[in-house]
């Protein structure tokens, strides 16, 4: 073997490498004020990549790459035009990629298909033509491609965008026209631009914004026909409350939910576990008994199907400047030490590693995740679940604690050391 082919076996070894011998380790690469980054965030991010690939991730989430009418990129208009995305050109975005992919770490691409905006208005003023970013016709749509129900809404404003199409499938968006996903051309086209994204830009997968906006048989369609290495939905639903604005206990529906989006989505791709995280954020404010499920498990989505589960403690909507529903900011890295001992696949988000502070103590959790195995699909043995203590063992390797309580009593066997600890917070290996 020569040393050009050793060399090419070599990085395509280590470029596989995580998804198949270790734990898979997601991190969103950016937050709602990132494109706004002068110089670009394309050229800012590649100089975080030694940290990252030090700290044992696996895919990093990057925003939106097309054209938009907002700058955040979820406005997406000319598709196949990165050079007009805030977030850098495609070169740019072209070397950031191939930057991660030399550290083994995969590259997941934020695809807003749910809704897309006009590049121009029709004879009668509505705007529903479309304009694909390439000197062909792909993706130069009209009203055809646009749902016959769809209602876009500025304000007090209701527009009616003229769409012919088939009926929305999913939950209507109101900010931009809705897409027909029943329309052939349109998945024949998304599918094509998806493709490129992989074989052009260097993608290895999807996160799918807004994915209860059309039917799970289209993710499952779309997923077919572009067989991403890794694929995140965000099925964002509200979590059941009570009389006292918190959320009741048993949230076993929502997580259900969840779980029969996957399977009716083809069972390969994986759900953002909004169950996990709203209970959790509940819990570490004194209520840690909800950590528990009626089975004696994890009681979100976790607890039903850890390996098409993506944990999380925050990201660009819920966190970051838009604070939809925060993690209680003094206790974010309680949040952490639940998801990254846990099963299912855990999501870093930039601000908490970077601008928090807390990169040392989240990588102190990534290694030790990673140094014992665990994976989406371990075990939980749960050995305290008080209001004031949670204590787990994860595959009788590590154990976890999180509260106020510090006398965990006899609940850690002598064989067990502490690996790292915090602000109410300890993990132990099994020596």
């Amino acid at each position: 073997m020569g040393i050009t082919t050793f060399l090419s076996c070599l990085l395509l070894f280590t470029t596989i490498l995580p998804t198949t011998t270790a734990s898979t380790i997601l991190f969103q690469g950016f937050n709602w004020e990132s494109s706004k980054k002068e110089g670009g965030w394309y050229n800012f991010l590649i100089n975080s990549i030694p940290e990252l690939s030090a700290s044992g991730i696996t895919h990093v989430w990057l925003p939106p790459p097309s054209q938009s009418a907002a700058s955040e990129g979820y406005m997406p208009g000319r598709l196949y035009d990165l050079d007009a995305s805030r977030y850098g050109t495609q070169i740019e975005l072209k070397t950031l990629i191939n930057a991660f992919h030399s550290k083994g770490i995969q590259c997941v691409a934020d695809i807003v298909i749910n809704h897309r905006t006009a590049e121009r208005q029709d004879s009668d003023g509505r705007w529903n033509i479309f304009e694909g970013g390439t000197p062909d016709d792909r993706l130069d749509w009209d009203h055809s491609c646009i749902c016959i129900d769809d209602i876009t809404k500025s304000g007090d404003t209701t527009t009616n965008s003229g769409g012919t199409g088939n009926p929305d499938t999913g939950a209507d968006f109101n900010g931009a026209p809705d897409i027909d996903h029943l329309n052939t051309r349109v998945q024949q086209e998304l599918s094509d631009w998806m493709n490129w994204l992989k074989t052009e830009i260097g993608f290895d997968g999807w996160r799918f914004d807004f994915a209860r906006g059309y039917s799970p048989d289209i993710t499952k369609l779309y997923m077919g026909n572009t067989r991403p290495g890794f694929a995140v939905g965000e099925i964002w639903n509200s979590l059941s409350y009570g009389s006292d604005s918190k959320p009741n206990y048993d949230q076993d529906a929502h997580r259900r939910e969840l779980a029969e989006w996957v399977k009716a989505a083809g069972g390969s791709v994986t759900a953002f576990d909004f169950t996990t995280k709203g209970i959790l954020q509940a819990a570490v404010e004194g209520e840690l008994g909800r950590l528990k499920d009626s089975s004696g498990g994890p009681p979100g989505m976790i607890g039903l199907m850890p390996e098409n589960a993506v944990t999380f403690v925050d990201n660009h909507d819920t966190g970051s400047t838009q604070q939809q529903w925060p993690f209680p900011s003094d206790k974010v890295m309680q949040g952490y030490v639940y998801i990254l001992t846990h099963p299912g696949i855990p999501s870093i988000f930039y601000d908490h590693f970077f601008d928090w502070g807390l990169k040392e103590e989240i990588s102190n959790l990534t290694m030790i995740r990673i140094r014992n195995g665990i994976k989406a699909s371990s075990t939980v043995r749960i050995l305290a679940s008080d209001p004031d203590l949670y204590v787990a063992a994860i595959d009788e390797k590590i154990i976890a604690k999180i509260g106020t309580r510090y006398d965990v009593g006899n609940l850690v066997p002598t064989t067990f050391k502490l690996a790292t600890s915090g602000n109410n917070y300890a993990v132990w290996e099994k020596q």
